[in-house]
């Protein structure tokens, strides 16, 4: 059993939504990165501040984490056990956001700050569009973390099944 998995990938593509389901499976708390970014009226909290707070949850002997933040994420495989990586395609996440945003508009999300309602917005849209997971590729390598990576929800369901549950 993992204690300390951290969970990435596009936006769109259920990094929250799976964070739930294990944390319903396994009891292990949630860490969402959105609440710990965004400060009301989508104000990006300080830098430093952000990484102050994810390091209070990092120390924690468990937790699920989800959210992308790659400036953290060096920070966060020291800590992790495993990784978790929706590696879908932007049509899949695309479509994700989509369905958020109609399910969730003007309402804030319970995984994102307080005072974040959900909303349209065409910039984030283009970056969930031009967003190339590859990045994630050699920090990953080098961290020597397994690594669990779906390409499709078929494939997250046997990870899971196989090496979460």
């Amino acid at each position: 059993m993992y204690n300390k998995i951290l969970i990435i990938g596009s936006c769109g593509a259920g990094k929250s939504t799976l964070a739930r389901s294990l944390h319903e499976a396994t009891g292990l708390p949630v860490v969402h990165l959105d609440a710990l970014h965004w400060l009301p009226g989508w104000t990006e909290r300080p830098k430093e501040e952000f990484l102050s707070l994810l390091r209070v949850e990092l120390e924690k002997p468990h937790w699920i984490i989800d959210g992308n933040y790659s400036g953290s994420l060096p920070l966060r495989l020291q800590y992790c056990d495993a990784v978790i990586w929706l590696d879908y395609s932007r049509v899949t996440c695309l479509w994700g956001v989509v369905k958020r945003i109609i399910k969730n508009r003007g309402r804030t999300r319970p995984d994102m700050g307080p005072g974040c309602p959900e909303r349209f917005d065409w910039d984030f849209i283009k970056y969930v569009w031009h967003f190339d997971g590859r990045k994630f590729e050699p920090l990953l390598a080098a961290s020597g973390k397994p690594v669990f990576r779906a390409r499709n929800r078929r494939v997250l369901k046997h990870i899971i099944i196989s090496h979460f549950l």
